[in-house]
């Protein structure tokens, strides 16, 4: 009997310039700062979801001499990472397309397996970790990371952006995902079999004006040109307009001096 299909999810950012735009400012030390403190010259590395390579690159510096081997759905995807990889001239590093519920990697074949905002965008996360529980070797960590949207908070109120939450975390649902996965971890990391859990959480703020600018200026762009404004108009959830109205609004938010935005993450550090 042939195994059932594992569930699969569509990837609800996509890879558009605006979305790199976002995932290029992520770096070890501000979404793996709960990991570095476990990592060593000459560990071996399994990055899953490595997208434009920043974060792997980090991971790759941190453990040198060691090697860490980025993985991706596609080679297109990968070309992303090796292109950051090149451009920083940082070695060490192997690329590997595979899909997380089934990797084609030996037992026990890393000390670190570590995934950044991807079990929220994964059809069985559960599943997800077994695989990176089993690749990994004894005395190993697995290490993730997730945010949750249902937690994001902000000021001044303003009602696109409750507009904008609303329409992203259906979105993300719609395509089988998770979007407040960081509550979750804990209980999905138990559920994969881990008996020692470690769970933390930390956040990203964006308030300075720079922050600001940055942040909703990406998102004013995100909503309007992603795989997710594709999505949404193409389901009749939100209108041209409709994106164009919070789009504004984003902008507004950046414009203001008493704008604040803060994202909450859940982390968990785990024993195979």
């Amino acid at each position: 009997m042939s195994e059932a299909p594992r569930p699969r999810a569509v990837y609800t950012h996509g890879h558009h310039e605006s979305v790199l735009r976002s995932h290029r400012w992520r770096s070890a030390a501000n979404s793996a700062a709960y990991l570095l403190p476990h990592l060593r010259p000459g560990l071996r590395v399994l990055d899953i979801g490595a997208g434009p390579g920043t974060i792997t690159a980090d991971l790759a510096s941190a453990v040198a001499p060691g090697q860490v081997t980025a993985v991706e759905t596609s080679e297109e995807v990968l070309d992303l990472a090796r292109a950051e990889a090149a451009r920083r001239g940082t070695g060490g590093i192997e690329f590997l397309v595979g899909d997380v519920h089934q990797l084609d990697v030996p037992d026990d074949s890393f000390d670190v397996v570590h995934a950044h905002q991807v079990l929220q965008h994964v059809g069985d996360p559960v599943q997800a970790l077994r695989e990176m529980r089993r690749v990994c070797a004894p005395g190993g960590i697995v290490a993730a990371r997730d945010s949750d949207y249902a937690a994001f908070t902000w000021f001044p109120d303003i009602p696109e952006l409750d507009e904008w939450l609303a329409l992203y975390r259906d979105a993300a649902l719609a395509n089988g995902g998770q979007p407040d996965a960081g509550r979750r971890l804990l209980a999905w990391a138990r559920q994969a079999g881990f008996g020692s859990v470690t769970a933390s959480s930390s956040t990203w703020c964006f308030a300075t004006p720079e922050d600001r600018a940055y942040w909703g200026g990406m998102w004013a762009r995100r909503i309007l040109a992603s795989d997710l404004a594709t999505q949404l108009v193409e389901r009749a959830a939100a209108t041209q307009a409709d994106l164009q109205r919070i789009s504004a609004a984003w902008l507004r938010w950046a414009e203001h001096p008493d704008g604040w935005f803060s994202i909450l993450h859940g982390e968990i550090l785990c024993a195979p």
